[in-house]
């Protein structure tokens, strides 16, 4: 099976200031991936690109063999870090937007995990709390049949004790076979769903890891990340 994620030496400079340099990764079906470092480290900007948001990056970025366009948009459910929603609308009212722009947008599945998030189906979001509104943005991404679905910081909004429900949803609602890439710096809450891990550092790939060959050297993933970005810390 060919690789949903395929990128090579990818670079991406803001005038002099490098933020990705020489990226080199690919990501199979079915896996959940973190892509973990520090801010300013390249992550968003990588997401960016895959995505198709920033398009003047030089290297080599396919999704399922194409370069980020049209195509890949429809194949892709992005969540950003920063809400989008404008302040009138109402979860009933993004739940119609999103099933006119996407095809693979299952409504009936939204209308129930907007009740399993106990959100009011009719509440406009400048009312609602970033908590709701993240809860909102995540129902609205998982309701997609997609290929891939990129999460940017998909718990950064939300209180610790809502934490574990979101990530089992996540686990569950995500379409099969799908490659779902997370970034978070949540680690330790969220590193038991992972299958693998990308670490950036300056730019740099510098651990690209099953978690499982971590776990068999007696590490827990944060515990990786804390020895390899001790500067952080």
């Amino acid at each position: 099976m060919e690789n949903i994620i395929t990128v090579e030496n990818l670079k991406k400079s803001y005038g002099r200031h490098v933020v990705l340099d020489g990226v080199t990764f690919s990501a199979e079906h079915g896996q959940i991936i973190g892509l973990l470092g520090p801010n300013g480290c390249g992550k968003t900007t990588l997401i960016k690109i895959l995505t198709g948001l920033i398009k003047d990056q030089t290297g080599v970025v396919r999704i399922n063999n194409e370069e980020p366009g049209a195509y890949t948009k429809s194949v892709i459910a992005y969540l950003p870090e920063k809400t989008y929603l404008p302040g009138w609308m109402r979860p009933v009212d993004a739940i119609d937007y999103f099933a006119d722009f996407y095809k693979d947008f299952d409504r009936e599945k939204a209308m129930q995990m907007i009740s399993r998030f106990g959100l009011d189906a009719k509440q406009r979001t400048k009312t609602m709390s970033k908590g709701q509104q993240e809860k909102l943005r995540l129902a609205l991404v998982l309701c997609r049949n997609a290929e891939l679905y990129i999460l940017d910081e998909p718990l950064g909004g939300v209180d610790p004790a809502a934490r574990a429900k979101i990530l089992e949803l996540i686990m569950e609602n995500h379409a099969e076979n799908s490659t779902v890439l997370i970034s978070t710096h949540l680690i330790s809450d969220v590193e038991y769903i992972f299958d693998r891990v990308l670490m950036i550092k300056e730019g740099h790939v510098i651990v690209d890891s099953h978690v499982n060959a971590l776990r068999e050297n007696g590490k827990t993933v944060e515990e990786v990340f804390k020895e390899v970005f001790s500067y952080a810390w």
